[in-house]
This record gives C-alpha cells, sequence and structure tokens, in this order.
C-alpha cells in the first residue's frame, strides 16, 4: 500500500514537471521530468561512475517504464570503486559467496552493471530491458542488471562466479 502511494505521488510529480521540464529542454521533457521525480523518490540514488551508454541505456528505459507502463524503476547500487567492491567479496566470501564477485571481475566496478529496485521495476526491466541492451545475469538476483550492447542476449548463470564445468 505505502509503495502505491509512493509511485502515485512520483506520477503527479512529473506530470507536474512536464511544463519546467519543456522549457530547459522541449526535446527531452518527458525524461527529464522523470529524471527529477524519480530523483525525489529515490534521493539516495547515485547514477555517477557509470559508462556513457549504461548512463543513457538505463535512463531510456525507465522513462519509457515510468511514462509508457506505470512503472517505477530506481537504482540502488551502480558503480562501485575497486576498493568498495573488494570489501563487499570479503564480507560475502565470509557467507556462501554467491552474490560479489572479486573488483577484477565485476561489471559494476566496469560502469555497466546496476541493482535496481523495487522488485516490479525489475520485472519490467527483465521483460523489456533487451531493447536496451540491458539484462539480468543472475537466477539468485533478481535485481542485478547489464548493459551488454554488442552482444546477443547472454544466457543466465545461476549466481556471480559460477563457472560452467567442463566435460571431457
Amino acid at each position: 500500500m505505502k509503495e502505491h502511494v509512493y509511485a502515485t505521488v512520483t506520477r503527479v510529480l512529473a506530470v507536474l514537471l512536464l511544463i519546467p521540464a519543456w522549457l530547459r529542454s522541449p526535446g527531452q521533457a518527458r525524461r527529464l521530468a522523470c529524471d527529477w521525480a524519480l530523483s525525489l523518490r529515490f534521493p539516495a540514488e547515485d547514477l555517477a561512475g557509470l559508462t556513457g551508454g549504461t548512463l543513457a541505456a538505463f535512463t531510456a528505459a525507465r522513462a519509457e517504464a515510468f511514462w509508457h507502463h506505470r512503472t517505477l524503476l530506481g537504482v540502488t547500487s551502480g558503480h562501485r570503486d575497486a576498493a568498495e567492491q573488494h570489501r563487499l567479496f570479503l564480507d560475502e566470501a565470509r557467507r556462501d559467496g554467491k552474490r560479489v564477485l572479486p573488483p577484477k571481475d565485476s561489471a559494476h566496478v566496469r560502469g555497466t552493471a546496476l541493482d535496481v529496485r523495487p522488485r516490479e521495476g525489475a520485472q519490467w526491466l527483465e521483460d523489456h530491458g533487451a531493447r536496451f541492451a540491458l539484462y539480468r545475469i543472475y537466477d539468485n538476483e533478481w535485481w542485478h542488471f547489464e548493459y551488454r550492447p554488442d552482444e546477443a542476449p547472454p544466457a543466465r548463470l545461476p549466481h556471480p562466479g559460477w563457472q560452467a564445468k567442463v566435460t571431457r
């Protein structure tokens, strides 16, 4: 119920922001109003450090989700520096080791991975993300998507760090 209220308020706010967004950038008013409204809905969101392609794909995807499907799409984590990724990797290694890759293997460190929210937004991105080259990569992480523009949709892996067994 609470999430529904937040979503409704965010949509109303975006509609109210259309005029100032149009005055600032007529050709990008919907995207800009969406960005402004969602920045208020998800104030801790940090998109800095994402590659230009990843950022463009994500902002285009979430504007479409927002305006055409009434779905909110936010980011809980995007780019991470190698030190932060290493700390997360060590913390995860103490548990089951199935959710965090070392810095050298992490798409977060490369700026091409996004952990999204809420779950409805992640489901929308799973259903429509291929048009933006954004793909869910792991079975055990409904929130993790990667920008992969130059390849066919990747096969989904059970979890980060999973290695296919080689048969002889």
